[in-house]
């Protein structure tokens, strides 16, 4: 309505000389004379004005200052359009890193502490795909990559709580046990079925005081770090088919040792 009205201020008596020439003494209807009218349109112009300013602050206050809300959503939305979240540039090498955002959700409960972010990098095609509960792995899978060319990756986070009550707070993967405990305990975890018989290699390998046990696993091929941070323990495996692994293996090696605990 007061953009109409300010729309019919503006253009009224005002095409031609002579409405010009007469409008200080003629009165139009209400009893008042087009001057007067011409100053209440104008009142009316910068109070519209006025009006559109604020209401136009409070949309892009909303935003800007990240109060709770969809346009915060849209806006999130916007800046990270074209990027998966938590994945760096490229690297003169053309590989990219990826870190867990601390505002990502998943909890896995009520009452347990927030994930501790992982990183791990990929080559520059790889990019995160979707989860779903009804993957291998169900509501613990934590994060899906995947490129079309070379192979899968998954993160599993789950609650240490799950496999023993007496570990604390502050769990390492040695509290749970040596290399072949954890993976004949949590390899099924991965592939889906018992992993006698299809351990290839494993190793212990230290990154600022954490250890990664590290496995290899065929069939499938898989390649499994495993370690333990706060409550939880995390399962990072790195899969291919047949010739991905043939043609590839050297990558996927690369992206398995990489896992990290940050």
């Amino acid at each position: 309505m007061e953009t109409a009205l300010l729309r019919y201020c503006c253009v009224s008596f005002s095409s031609h000389p002579y409405h010009k020439k007469i409008s200080a003494h003629r009165r139009v209807d209400g009893g008042e004379t087009q001057s007067q009218r011409d100053e209440r349109c104008a009142t009316t112009t910068a109070l519209s004005r006025r009006s559109l300013m604020a209401s136009g602050f409070s949309l892009v206050s909303s935003t800007a200052l990240a109060f709770p809300g969809e346009g915060l959503a849209v806006v999130k939305q916007g800046l990270l359009a074209g990027r998966v979240p938590g994945l760096s540039e490229p690297d003169d090498q053309g590989w990219r890193t990826y870190r867990r955002p601390d505002e990502k959700s998943g909890g896995h409960g009520v009452g347990w502490s927030p994930i501790i972010p992982y990183a791990f990098t990929v080559p520059q095609d790889w990019s995160e795909v979707p989860v779903s509960i009804a993957d291998l792995g169900g509501t613990e899978i934590d994060l899906r990559f995947a490129s079309p060319k070379e192979g899968r990756v998954s993160v599993i986070v789950a609650p240490v709580l799950r496999f023993a009550d007496n570990l604390g707070d502050d769990v390492k993967i040695e509290n749970i046990g040596p290399p072949a405990k954890v993976i004949n305990a949590f390899g099924p975890e991965v592939i889906g079925e018992n992993v006698e018989g299809k351990v290839l290699s494993s190793n212990v390998a230290e990154h600022e005081g954490r250890l990664y046990y590290q496995f290899e696993l065929e069939p499938p091929h898989v390649l499994i770090t495993a370690t333990a941070a706060g409550n939880r323990l995390y399962l990072f495996s790195v899969t291919g088919n047949g010739l991905q692994w043939k043609r590839y293996y050297k990558d996927l090696k690369r992206i398995a040792t990489s896992f990290r605990v940050v």
